[in-house]
């Protein structure tokens, strides 16, 4: 699914943009965005992370019938097949890239640590941005400390910036990243995420995460969500997802969000310009 009109950027003052201490994303260490009176209705976007492993549990959330974007782990089993099945359904893609964390777990194939050379790393990262067909942007799994790291983030960034198309979404899996940062400095669209649905699987807790997206949304224009194949959070987004078009919310690739996200600067362009 490709609707993104992301080469919009270059078209943007960084200067004024500068002015207001922000590009394209949230900056990890900033509040969250003023609220900017628009005609349109709040969005949310829900990325399902950790995908390609369990074919059948994939499957179920693949098939969830709104504009949900999915993204998947490189080289796993079945991330090739059900990233072609997904793009088929016209659902928007993803690479949930590895990245070393500060707890040192486990990352899995294609990950990306901190004792790599540059060479290393953009070897790592090109075999694994050729290994998820139809992407339209990367978001990091763990990276809790490679995410801190503005060096191995300019790497990353720099390689994404020879991708148009591509944007990076940081999970912001640490108050510290620079992840954001590092995309503004080399032109990649990108955005942060707002709240994680299933830190805690309890399904009376999702729905309350899930409703705190929503009121992000109300308050901010835009909210950003991030979730896992549980049976649990599948469950819920079954449940209320029919539920927010009747309250007025729009759920949107994140390709679209982040239109929306940028829109709200070249509001301030406009604002700021003499």
């Amino acid at each position: 699914m490709k609707t993104r009109p992301l080469n919009l950027i270059k078209t943007l003052s960084l200067s004024a943009l500068l002015l207001t201490g922000m590009l394209f994303g949230r900056p990890a260490t900033a509040d969250p965005l003023p609220s900017i009176a628009k005609p349109d209705r709040p969005a949310i976007s829900i990325i399902i992370d950790d995908l390609g492993n369990l074919r059948d549990r994939d499957l179920r959330a693949i098939r969830l019938p709104w504009a949900i974007t999915y993204a998947f782990l490189p080289h796993t089993p079945h991330a090739r097949e059900l990233a072609n099945l997904a793009n088929g359904l016209n659902k928007e893609v993803m690479m949930h890239l590895p990245m070393e964390a500060m707890e040192r777990k486990r990352l899995g194939p294609g990950g990306l640590t901190l004792d790599m050379t540059r060479q290393q790393f953009l070897h790592q990262l090109r075999d694994d941005i050729a290994a998820v067909p139809h992407l339209a942007g990367i978001n990091n799994h763990m990276g809790s400390l490679l995410t801190q790291h503005p060096g191995h983030m300019h790497w990353l960034m720099q390689e994404l910036g020879k991708h148009d198309a591509l944007y990076f979404v940081d999970s912001y899996t640490t108050k510290t990243s620079v992840a954001i940062q590092a995309a503004n400095e080399n032109w990649v669209p990108n955005i942060r995420r707002d709240v994680f649905l299933d830190s805690d699987r309890d399904p009376a807790k999702i729905r309350a995460e899930l409703r705190r997206t929503v009121r992000l949304a109300r308050e901010h224009g835009i909210a950003l969500a991030i979730g896992h194949p549980y049976p649990e959070t599948l469950e819920v987004l079954e449940q209320e997802l029919p539920l927010l078009a009747a309250k007025g919310i729009d759920i949107l690739p994140v390709s679209q969000l982040l239109d929306k996200h940028m829109q709200r600067f070249r509001t301030w362009r406009a604002f700021l310009s003499p």
